[in-house]
Parts: structure tokens; C-alpha cells; sequence
């Protein structure tokens, strides 16, 4: 039996990647979840792993070739396949085809792709053609939803559906087949006609840059009626294109990534900027999987939890003129650039060590002290949020800290993360003050009791009273810090002894940094 193996889809917005390197050659073995070849993207670059053990029997793409996703890019056999041979020596008359590995009278096998590394299935949410329709390569085919992404999946071949695998609303795993494009072997008449319209399709191409170039006269396109890929929007929304006067060389009119390019580069942007300005419409877009979790946890938080927020500002002088001096060093030292982050997680820790009540949970109407410090930290996506968890927080240096939550942040950003290294904190830490905020007030992340929100740190004019009584005045580094704590279980008094005591670790920081 052999798998095709598909370009994945390494993020919301990419729509195609770049095969830089195939790590392995026709005719070697390659184990399931083996690196098979590493590809670059908009975003990412990734090492992309084959779906099943068995033989590489044939590759389609050579290195350097941009392909766009869940076309098929390789073929698997299992080991011992009398399948295997063959796709071999098929490449060299027939190496645009995309039909499944059974032969071309089985039609192209359309797979359910991969939309992230941590993503193994995918919901089908709606199929837009039906059995017996005629679909483009390229052209929409279906839409899925996953816990990550909603998106529309395009056919890799053009032909007629011929069969439908999983119906709408079924949930399907990764390189699982769910629908098979044509059905018709090479030699058999009907298998021409495309070739005859290509000519027709050639010469719309040719007329485009003279359409293009002429100022137009009116949209060419209705505003429900523009078809194009989150790539094309982006474009345009970057160049101020309006869409509507752009044409689209794609099935029905869809304007793909050329469409876009060719059009900047006739001056469209010029004539998209006089055309006549359009009226702000409003916009309504569904919640992604990923969002409408984000919403329900956090309603559930603040029905489970009476939350209070307690504010301290801690003079963070010290800090800052510790990691001024020894940033280069430690970064020569440890490979990770040093942040504040270590050290207010270091601080957070031993202040819990003192009040083990912050580092607790409710269940079941006891309270339930957890042996280890399970420090999450919040990473904002483009996406949406996530908290990967620094297991055993308290039993790790400075070092392994400042490492670790680097590392937790970049693969978060990145779609890499295992299922074991998201959830499973006891105590939360989250960062507004990137943005500039004074301070936050949190939810707190269930089954926690306790979440600490950063502050920006800010230089400001500051009192200072020396053990003599006398006041001067100075610029010191300032940050604010919120405590949002769950009241059933953690009094004000509790919350007041552990921010004191984390304040009291940061202005009077006296630990090694290795």
C-alpha cells in the first residue's frame, strides 16, 4: 500500500513552502514520524516528518521548488509493497500527475492535511462541491476546522469529484484519505479535453496585462464575489489594493498570488489608491477552534472563581543594573539572552516556598497543596494565547529557568510544542507590560488559584528615605505587579504576605546568576 505524502500547512496565513532539502532518496526506508525533508516558509522553517514506516518510492519535487499546501509531494510504500517498483519508473512519462499511487483509474487521492505539528485531525465543517462536480486545481474544495485553525482546503488536481470519503461534521485524522478526484485512466478519450481548453485559459492570461492597464472603469469584481487566499489579502491589504479591481486568472475568477504581483507591478496600487473610495462595510467572522476555547475557559474562570486583584509597585533598580552589567556575559556563557523574566520567576518560586497557599487548588471542597511549582507562562500568538508549563520550577537553577522559558516561548510561536509541555501549571505568570501596560488585572488560569500579571517597567522620580530620616529624590526603574488570586481559598491577608515577600526578593536580589 503506498501514502501519499503531502506539504503541510505551517500556519493560518501560508498557503505554500519551499522543499530545501530531502533528507532522504528514493529507496531508502524511513520510519513513521522520521524526518523526511525540511521545508522553509513565510514563518517557519521545519523538518517535516514522514506519515507512515515504509520505502521512499518516489519524490515529485526536487529541492528548491515552492509548493502549495496538501499537494502531494512524495510517496510511501509499506515495506514489502510489490507496489513499490513501479512509481519509480512512472515519474519520467507522467511527473505532473498527482493521482494516487494505485494507478490513474483510481483518480487523485485527496488527504486530510496536517494544519500544525501538534494537530493529528481535522473536522470537516462543509464540503463546497458535491459528487459529480467538476473542480479546479486550486479551487476550494473543502473546509475543515481543527483546535488551532479554520481553513479552506484546495484540490492539488483539477477533474470531477468523483467520491466522497467523510461526510460534513466528521472527524478525520491527518493523511487520511477523504475524497478521489477523476477516475479515468490516461489513454481514455475524455482525457484530452482539458487540453483543449488550456488554449482559452492561455489566452485570457495574455489579455490580462492589457485589462490590467487600463484604468478600470468599474470593479470587476462584486464585494461578496472576490475569491482569492489569505495570502492575495494580505497583499493587497499591505499595497492598499482594492480586490475588486484586480483580475483573477484562477477558477472563477479567483485572483491568486501572480494575479496580485502583476497587477502592483502595472501600477495598481496608483489606480486602486483614485478609484472611488469604498464604504466601510461591518464584519463578521466566526471564532476559530482555538479562540472559542480561549472564550469559554475564561467565562468559566470568572463563574468558578471570585477573583481579587492586589497592585505592588517594586523598585526593580537593582535588577536592572545586575542584568545591565552581566547580560553579555551570560549570554556568551548560556546561549539565551538574559531577560527579566528569569528573575521574576525566581522571585515568584521562593515566595511560594514561603506561602504555599498561592501555589495551590480547590477540588472537590478541599484544598489541595501541590508537591511541585508548575510555573505557566503566558505566550501570546497571532493566533491566540497558549501557557506552556516549566515543570518542577523550584527544582531549577537560574540558568535552567532563564533556558527554559526561552525555549517554551519560541517553539510556542512555532507550533512545536509536545501535548505534555501545554497545561499542568500550578501558577501562572503573564506578561501585558510588552505592550506598555501599567498593569492587568488577570483571569486565573483554572484549576490554578493564583496568577501574577507584569507591568512595563518605566523609569520614574522616586522618594528615597536613608536610615537617617533624610529624603532625597531619584530615578529609579519601576514595575507594577498584579496578583489576581481566587477568594474561596486565598484571603487578602495570604495574598499580601506572598507580594511582599516576592518585592522583597527583587529589590534586595543577592543570588548567583549560574
Amino acid at each position: 500500500m503506498a501514502t501519499p505524502v503531502i506539504m503541510p500547512q505551517m500556519g493560518e496565513s501560508i498557503v505554500e513552502g519551499t522543499i530545501t532539502r530531502w533528507l532522504k532518496k528514493i529507496g531508502d526506508s524511513v520510519e513513521k514520524d522520521e524526518p523526511l525533508f525540511e521545508i522553509s516558509t513565510d514563518k517557519v522553517d521545519a523538518e517535516i516528518p514522514s506519515p507512515v514506516s515504509g520505502i521512499l518510492t518516489e519524490i515529485k519535487f526536487p529541492e528548491g521548488e515552492t509548493v502549495g499546501i496538501n499537494t502531494i509531494v512524495a510517496i510511501v510504500s509499506k515495506n514489502g509493497s510489490v507496489a513499490a517498483p513501479p512509481p519509480v519508473s512512472k515519474p519520467a512519462p507522467a511527473p505532473k500527475s498527482e493521482a494516487s499511487t494505485t494507478g490513474a483509474a483510481s483518480g487523485a487521492e485527496i488527504v486530510m492535511p496536517q494544519m500544525g505539528e501538534s494537530i493529528f485531525e481535522g473536522t470537516i465543517t462543509k464540503w463546497l462541491k458535491k459528487v459529480g462536480d467538476s473542480v479546479q486545481r486550486d479551487e476550494p474544495l473543502f473546509e475543515i476546522s481543527t483546535d488551532k485553525v479554520d481553513a479552506e482546503i484546495p484540490s492539488p488536481v483539477a477533474g470531477t469529484l468523483t467520491e466522497i470519503r467523510a461526510n460534513e461534521g466528521e472527524t478525520v485524522q491527518i493523511n487520511a484519505i477523504v475524497a478521489i478526484i477523476g477516475g479515468s485512466t490516461p489513454s481514455e478519450p475524455p482525457a484530452p479535453a482539458p487540453m483543449a481548453s488550456a488554449p482559452q485559459q492561455t489566452q485570457v492570461v495574455r489579455q490580462q496585462p492589457d485589462t490590467a492597464s487600463r484604468p478600470a472603469a468599474a470593479p470587476l469584481h462584486d464585494e461578496d464575489g472576490i475569491r482569492s487566499s489569505p495570502l492575495v489579502r494580505r497583499i493587497a491589504k499591505e499595497h492598499k489594493i482594492d480586490l475588486r479591481y484586480v483580475p483573477g486568472t484562477g477558477s472563477n475568477g479567483r485572483i491568486n498570488k501572480q494575479d496580485i504581483l502583476r497587477y502592483i507591478d502595472q501600477g495598481g496600487a496608483k489606480r486602486s489608491a483614485a478609484a472611488q473610495p469604498q464604504l466601510a462595510s461591518p464584519q463578521v467572522v466566526p471564532l476559530t477552534k482555538m479562540r472559542a476555547i480561549i472564550a469559554q475557559r475564561m467565562v468559566e474562570s470568572k463563574r468558578i472563581a471570585p477573583h481579587v486583584h492586589s497592585v505592588y509597585k517594586v523598585d526593580m533598580t537593582r535588577i536592572a543594573r545586575l542584568r545591565d552589567r552581566e547580560r553579555a556575559a551570560f549570554e556568551q556563557r548560556h546561549g539565551v539572552k538574559l531577560t527579566y523574566m528569569p528573575f521574576i520567576a525566581t522571585a515568584a518560586i521562593e515566595a511560594m516556598r514561603h506561602h504555599p497557599i498561592v501555589n495551590a487548588s480547590l477540588v472537590d471542597n478541599a484544598i489541595h497543596y501541590h508537591a511541585n511549582i508548575n510555573l505557566g507562562i503566558a505566550v501570546a500568538l497571532e493566533w491566540g494565547l497558549i501557557v506552556p508549563s516549566v515543570r518542577e520550577s523550584e527544582k531549577r537553577s537560574f540558568s535552567d529557568l532563564a533556558r527554559t522559558i526561552a525555549d517554551l516561548a519560541a517553539r510556542a510561536r512555532s507550533k512545536k510544542l509536545s501535548p505534555s509541555e501545554v497545561g499542568g501549571s500550578t501558577f501562572t505568570l503573564t506578561n501585558p507590560g510588552i505592550f506598555g501596560d501599567e498593569f492587568g488585572l488577570p483571569i486565573i488560569n483554572q484549576p490554578e488559584s493564583a496568577i501574577l500579571a507584569i507591568g512595563a517597567l518605566k523609569k520614574e522620580p522616586v522618594v528615597l528615605t536613608d536610615a537617617e530620616g533624610n529624603d532625597t529624590i531619584a530615578i529609579r526603574s519601576m514595575q507594577y505587579y498584579c496578583l489576581g488570586f481566587d477568594h474561596r481559598l486565598i484571603d487578602g491577608a495570604d495574598a499580601g504576605k506572598f507580594m511582599s515577600e516576592f518585592k522583597r526578593q527583587l529589590e534586595t536580589w543577592d543570588r548567583p546568576l549560574a
